[in-house]
């Protein structure tokens, strides 16, 4: 009897659940070991996009770069949006081929999916992910990972589990500038890091407005997921990350990939600070109810310090090490790296690319498809860093100071911190 060939995706998809099983496959499939030559249609990876916003249709413009990649879906609560991603994607193939889909559940259940860019609000990045994982898809997702704390830890138990490919979206850890700056950090040539500063810019008061009627095509109820119900406003969808219930501010939005680099350089990836205390400004007779500007100092339990900045203009943003040797700094606006000594700055290769190019990091997430190894960014890693920005935004929300346990992932004899690590969710949503 004839062997049925098999197609990559079909391997992927047995892989997948191998992984999970424990077994260990080839570091790479060649195509030729599948009869295949060149990119085969039955060769490429298929995606669909959730979350057809600002963010998901910048990423989006790189995945249609690769040419072993091919996008067949798209997901938003938003019929404007599905329908731009749709254009999006049949221009660039030159068909009518992309579907679209308002449903999540839908969507991750599709059978001719192997894969997700999630791009959707900070609400659904934890969930989008948990979803497609248990129908046995890859996916790479915007940051931050989770809402919550634990929504992350959940996250992770998900892709141990499944054995899914997850890549979340802290393309720093694949920019080389920010890579030069770790590895200075790292081979001491600043002398011991005893401190970083990260700064990000502050959040903007959002006005009140009344309750309106949702637009025609837009399904408020799929667009707030697991969140607690508000009317719908203008104000609130647009500026989401501005309130406590579907975002965490700056401070998280902006302020995860820089302690994803500060965990990374003081080789902090399987744990994090013990102690966060700040303050913070907050906006008065306004829809906005988290910081809009903040520092937070994070300390850890070898003494090296990390503080948290959010404030001034988007274009200030910055992250400095400082050792007792000297001091480096990345400029996030313009990747400008300065130091002290000056001369450490010979040691760096010239690169035009900064931190808005995710290529390198998608093209990491594609590879790991094939080869089942783990991605630049892991979950958890990720949710390491993710952390950090929640336990300090969980202090400034209390006002005081409060004390982290990173092994058992608790607040230290505080159970009022404790009950924010989770937050109920509406049904169907489960974690």
């Amino acid at each position: 009897m004839k062997t049925p060939r098999l197609t990559r995706r079909q391997v992927l998809r047995r892989g997948a659940g191998l992984l999970g099983s424990g077994l260990v496959l080839p570091s790479f499939i060649p195509a030729t070991a599948l009869g295949q030559t060149g990119t085969a249609p039955s060769d490429r990876i298929q995606l669909c996009i959730i979350g057809v916003g600002p963010r998901g249709t910048d990423v989006l413009s790189y995945f249609l770069l690769m040419n072993d990649a091919r996008f067949v879906a798209t997901c938003d609560a938003q019929q404007a949006r599905r329908k731009a991603g749709k254009k999006m994607i049949d221009d660039k193939y030159g068909n009518a081929d992309c579907k679209m889909y308002a449903d999540i559940f839908e969507a991750t259940s599709r059978p001719e999916i192997d894969a997700f860019l999630i791009a959707t609000g900070d609400r659904m990045h934890s969930h989008a992910s948990m979803l497609a994982a248990r129908a046995g898809k890859d996916m790479y997702s915007e940051k931050p990972m989770s809402l919550t704390i634990e929504e992350g830890r959940a996250l992770v138990s998900t892709m141990n589990r499944f054995g899914t490919v997850y890549q979340c979206g802290h393309q720093r850890r694949s920019v080389d500038s920010y890579q030069f700056v770790v590895e200075v950090c790292r081979r001491g040539l600043i002398g011991k890091v005893h401190t970083a500063i990260a700064r990000v810019w502050q959040s903007n008061p959002v006005p009140p407005d009344a309750p309106q009627t949702p637009p025609e095509g837009f399904d408020y109820d799929r667009w707030l997921g697991p969140t607690p119900w508000h009317p719908y406003s203008p104000a609130r969808v647009g500026n989401w990350n501005d309130f406590w219930d579907t975002g965490g501010g700056v401070l998280i939005a902006m302020g995860c990939h820089y302690t994803d680099i500060v965990q990374w350089a003081l080789d902090k990836d399987d744990t994090g600070p013990i102690h966060y205390e700040g303050t913070a400004e907050w906006a008065a007779n306004s829809f906005t109810d988290v910081p809009i500007t903040c520092e937070v100092n994070c300390d850890y339990a070898d003494g090296e310090k990390l503080l948290i900045q959010s404030q001034g203009a988007f274009v200030d943003r910055f992250l400095r090490f400082i050792g007792d040797e000297g001091w480096i700094q990345i400029d996030d606006e313009t990747n400008v790296i300065t130091a002290e000594p000056a001369s450490l700055l010979r040691l760096r290769g010239i690169s035009s690319r900064g931190w808005s190019h995710p290529g390198d990091h998608i093209r990491n997430f594609l590879d790991a498809i094939r080869s089942r190894r783990r991605t630049t960014s892991p979950p958890e890693i990720s949710h390491r860093a993710t952390t950090v920005c929640h336990a300090a935004n969980i202090a400034l929300r209390l006002g005081r100071a409060v004390n982290w346990d990173p092994k058992l992932e608790r607040f230290v004899n505080d159970p009022e911190a404790d009950r924010m690590i989770g937050r109920a969710l509406r049904p169907p949503w489960k974690l």
